[in-house]
């Protein structure tokens, strides 16, 4: 008998709304107490619609003792509900602030909010002054000690990055409001602050070291987000009519060094809508990132494989944001593996899944063209070729597109001056189609060696920059290394493709194919 349908619960950040309305629900209350056992002050970043505040405001719930809320949750049997704490709530979801003027302005009317509810009367008093009194204050008011929890702490920093001065007069006013906690320890009896970014201590948190990052903690990975066993489980119910499978390469695959999840935004449009389509990515287009992708040269390909410190992946500066932690923290790239060198461990990165891979290659493809609508018209075509097999018009939308682009515009472009353009422009067309691809080798940008498996056919490309007229190594290299071997057990039709482009003319010059 197959299970009750419930609401979806589609942009609902609050807990109670939630329960009261009948929505799925996935249980995470056990996290929760697992947390508050364990500890008393946390810090964890994840990326936007990940469910941070959901889980902030369930949080919030739990020590306000909403007992019915909890009704039938892992955490309703363990908690003691004769308990209720005084919580203090800052969210800087809301708005946007272009000054530290209107942060300040904004602090001080979180502040009147809270002390509004909580009862406790307002002090005049700079903004670390009134903030460390109302916590005071509410422990006296309430006879418990206070429970401190803060959503977007970053959002006011991060909605200003490309203006690197105001960003960090934002900062600067943010730790001064952060920076209260930690002196307040003896009347705190929760804190918790989570965001999209991680800023090191030392610049926005001031000496609050007591901070336990649960971010890479593998027990937390799936704090956030639906795991396998919450879609089958809790979502029994809509899996009808969808490819299982489908779902899986489409949206699973976010992971923090524990269970991989998936973003729930993108399974409740699925469910509404039934429609595979990037609804994560299409709520907020990187123009940012994209921007920073290509002022850095950084090769597409690349993206695919980069290693990264657990230093790296948390330096985040305003002015110095690193590309892989940058990436990372913004959910355009999750870790794959963890390796340990020495005692230092070392993260290799991945794209999540085949939404964010499709549509971010497809956001860079607009981003490399002189003219960014053809890359829809490219890739449709391209799609048609591979369908047919149709190699030489391969070799004539390739050579056709190279050719289309005006000599003005490699020669006023920086983008078309870096060793890894061509590569990338190439490997993006079949990125942003959202193929099946394996990269064998890409240390040299002058080449790109990659496997598409598409239709029952195994494609070998590689991908060769000459100078003027075609040499003939990129099929050669494809032979002598022996790139077909680990595919032929398969038992598909196996293509050689041996690319090479000239810089010189800027066009493709040598375009050879082989079946196997």
């Amino acid at each position: 008998m197959p299970l009750p349908r419930r609401k979806l619960p589609i942009g609902i950040q609050t807990f109670a709304r939630l329960r009261e309305d009948d929505c799925y629900y996935v249980d995470k209350t056990g996290m929760i107490l697992q947390l508050i056992d364990e500890g008393s002050y946390y810090f964890l970043s994840r990326p936007r619609r990940f469910g941070k505040s959901l889980l902030i405001d369930t949080i919030a719930e739990l020590f306000e003792g909403r007992e019915p809320l909890f009704r039938g949750l892992a955490a309703h049997g363990r908690w003691d509900w004769s308990k209720r704490y005084p919580v203090i709530r800052i969210s800087f979801a809301d708005g946007v602030l272009h000054s530290r003027e209107a942060l300040d302005e904004r602090i001080n009317e979180i502040l009147a909010e809270n002390e509004q509810r909580l009862g406790v009367a307002p002090v005049e008093a700079s903004i670390p002054g009134r903030f460390a009194a109302l916590i005071r204050n509410a422990e006296k008011t309430h006879c418990q000690r206070v429970v401190v929890l803060v959503d977007e702490y970053d959002k006011p920093i991060l909605d200003n990055l490309t203006q690197p001065e105001i960003a960090r007069e934002i900062r600067d006013g943010l730790r001064n409001l952060y920076s209260v906690i930690k002196g307040q320890d003896a009347h705190l009896r929760f804190a918790m602050l989570t965001g999209v970014s991680k800023f090191s201590k030392v610049s926005l948190f001031s000496g609050l070291n007591n901070l336990n990052d649960i971010t890479l903690d593998a027990a937390y990975s799936a704090i956030c987000g639906y795991t396998d066993e919450d879609v089958d489980t809790v979502f029994a119910s809509e899996l009808g009519g969808l490819d299982r499978e489908e779902i899986r390469a489409w949206y699973n695959g976010y992971n923090w060094t524990g269970t991989p999840v998936y973003n729930p935004f993108d399974l409740l449009l699925l469910f509404q809508k039934r429609q595979f389509q990037p609804y994560w990515f299409e709520t907020g287009t990187p123009t940012f990132l994209v921007d920073l992708l290509t002022e850095r040269r950084i090769f597409a390909p690349d993206l695919e494989h980069l290693m990264a410190s657990e230093s790296l992946l948390s330096a985040f500066e305003v002015g110095d944001i690193s590309t892989e932690a940058l990436m990372f923290q913004a959910g355009y790239l999750t870790i794959d593996s963890v390796r340990r060198i020495g005692a230092q461990p070392r993260y290799r990165l991945r794209y999540p899944n085949l939404e964010v891979r499709s549509s971010l290659n497809d956001a860079l493809l607009g981003r490399y063209l002189a003219n960014p609508g053809s890359a829809v018209a490219n890739t449709t075509r391209l799609h048609d070729l591979l369908l047919a097999n149709d190699f030489p018009g391969l070799q004539q939308l390739f050579t056709a597109f190279f050719a289309s682009i005006p000599h003005d515009w490699y020669r006023n472009n920086p983008i078309a001056q870096y060793e890894g353009y061509w590569a990338s422009v190439f490997y993006s067309h079949f990125a942003a189609l959202g193929l099946d691809i394996r990269l064998e080798d890409t240390t040299n940008h002058g080449r790109i060696d990659m496997t598409v498996l598409f239709n029952g056919q195994v494609y070998l490309f590689e991908f060769k920059v000459v100078e003027l007229v075609p040499e003939g190594k990129a099929l050669e290299q494809i032979r002598q290394r022996g790139y077909a071997d680990k595919y032929r057990a398969r038992g598909e039709p196996i293509h050689l493709i041996g690319v090479e482009f000239s810089r010189e003319q800027r066009s493709v010059v040598g375009f050879a194919v082989e079946h196997l």
